[in-house]
């Protein structure tokens, strides 16, 4: 799933580490994430965006994962 999370953590001049740190999880936990390798859970996702002031459909890009999803089911 596709996630500002990076993007976020940049402009905040943030580490991986210092923002696993934030939220309680592992710096693993969150290259995870920004590799599109792994999707945050609601809680994960609510203390994410938190941290960067913003909401968790906007820090998940709910509204673009949700239409490349109807796009691939519309497909099959």
């Amino acid at each position: 799933m596709k996630t500002k999370v990076k993007e976020l953590r940049t402009r905040a001049k943030m580490t991986q580490q210092q923002l696993a740190d934030l939220v309680h999880v592992s710096a693993r936990t969150i290259i995870s994430i920004e590799k599109e390798q792994y999707s945050p859970s609601l809680m994960l996702a609510y203390r994410l965006a938190e941290v960067f002031n913003t909401t968790v459909e906007d820090l998940c890009c709910l509204e673009e994962n949700k239409k490349l999803e109807d796009e691939r089911y519309e497909k099959n």
